[in-house]
């Protein structure tokens, strides 16, 4: 069975050759990364050999998430140095500024060569996996050496399960050698179990995303925020947000934007494409539309964007300047790319708009529209009417707002179940509290 599935990995890798090859002349990617992706990682990491925790992160979502678990397990863990990989280059960006890490290095490819030399070096007492990242050679090379093996955050999205689902043989023999699966909710907590999982092994602990949010509001003086200097916004100014957007969404913002500004000339758009590798095809896709674009690299500091479109080609600063929007489209929705969170334009009591296509996000979707805290649209052509019906009622606003904002509140406290959890796995330093584990559906 592993050897099928070893024989897939190489063949699929062979396939991605040229893939891989055109992103690194065209874009820069992947450049200086294949060495730690075959496991020779520098020598930075761990020299001295101690036992640690090792976190492995996909992108930046997966990255952002683990905002309130890790300086949480440094307190309780002084003596473990923690590492944290990803996979993709933006969630190594993102990782570069968390606080509490001790290195940072790129997952390597799920062979079993690579995956010993990681191991060897990083020696951990304990490998955490963020959402639903299961590698099944490095799970079964933990469980040969006695590594302890979890899983936070856990989801099983509506699009995956059925993939997931074909292979459950397979994935059954995977998740029967995880030693802790935290679920975000308890849909997902089924599906982990149906696809293998031991009951007693599962436990609901909620989505950590929502303690990673600030507990602030958007009153606080943003003219004290380094990231907002640039966007020093009028009282009163319309700013319109299209966050992560995908190729075949930035068209109909930009129409429906300029029957916007059309009624409010001074209004201004924030399009943050979900791949920065994209800013020039979407400057220039405004641009065609007669809109006056700036990339947010050129922005002058301590002074008000002129232009009226404002391209987000960086990256960790969009979270931030949801303080600044008067709505919020969430991008990923009106094509089929699954959606995106939309908890952190929520937690600024932000009104969002999204489209149809949430599916990897379906249960917070949900739970959203279910407490009319989020508008769902089911077009592109019902962007614009959504947009100004919002931008055109404050109260309306302010009550979608409000209720996005309670939403995330009432839902805080995955953290510490999760950390709960992992003291039964990895018992914490004197002092720590441990808790008690609750399997799946015994609370």
């Amino acid at each position: 069975m592993y050897f099928l599935y070893t024989l897939a990995i190489i063949g699929y890798a062979i396939l991605l050759v040229p893939r891989l090859l055109y992103d690194a002349v065209r874009h820069g990617k992947h450049l200086g990364t294949l060495r730690e992706r075959w496991g020779w990682l520098p020598a930075t990491i761990n020299p001295q050999g101690m036992p640690s925790i090792w976190i492995h992160a996909v992108s930046v979502g997966e990255v952002l998430a683990t905002g309130a678990l890790i300086p949480a397990l440094r307190d309780r863990y002084p003596d473990h140095p923690l590492w944290l990989s990803t996979t993709t280059q933006t969630g190594r960006a993102a990782a570069t500024g968390l606080d509490g890490v001790d290195g940072l290095f790129y997952f390597p490819f799920d062979l079993s060569s690579a995956v010993a030399r990681v191991l060897e070096r990083v020696r951990p007492q304990l490998f955490v996996m963020v959402d639903t990242e299961l590698w099944p050679t490095l799970l079964r090379q933990c469980r040969l050496r006695g590594v302890k093996t979890m899983l936070v955050n856990g989801r099983i999205s509506d699009r995956s399960y059925p993939r997931y689902r074909l292979v459950r043989p397979f994935f059954r023999h995977v998740l029967a050698g995880v030693d802790r699966c935290c679920a975000q909710s308890e849909e997902s907590g089924r599906r982990l179990i149906d696809l293998g999982a031991p009951p007693t092994r599962v436990t609901v602990t909620g989505n950590l995303k929502f303690d990673t949010l600030p507990q602030s509001d958007s009153r606080v003086p943003w003219v004290r925020d380094g990231v907002l200097r640039a966007f020093r916004i009028a009282e009163g100014r319309t700013v319109v947000m299209a966050a992560s957007t995908h190729p075949g969404e930035e068209r109909p913002v930009f129409e429906a934007f300029t029957r916007i500004r059309r009624r409010d000339p001074t209004a201004l758009l924030v399009v943050a494409p979900r791949h920065p590798e994209r800013c020039g095809e979407v400057t220039a896709l405004a641009a065609g539309h007669g809109l006056e674009t700036v990339r947010r690299s050129e922005l002058p500091v301590d002074g008000a964007p002129r232009a009226a479109v404002v391209v987000l080609d960086t990256v960790g600063e969009l979270a931030t300047l949801f303080k600044i929007a008067s709505v919020v489209f969430l991008g990923g929705s009106l094509v089929p790319a699954g959606g995106h969170n939309l908890l952190e334009p929520a937690a600024w009591g932000k009104p969002v708009v999204f489209g149809p296509h949430m599916e990897n996000f379906a249960e917070i979707a949900e739970l959203f529209l279910t407490n009319r805290a989020a508008c769902q649209i089911p077009s592109a052509d019902a962007l614009e009417p959504a947009l100004s019906t919002l931008l055109g009622d404050p109260v309306q606003r302010a009550a979608l707002g409000a209720a996005a904002r309670a939403l995330v509140e009432a839902n805080r406290g995955a953290t510490d179940r999760t950390l709960t959890a992992m003291a039964a796995l990895l018992p914490p330093a004197a002092g720590a509290p441990a808790g008690v584990v609750v399997p799946f559906g015994a609370g």
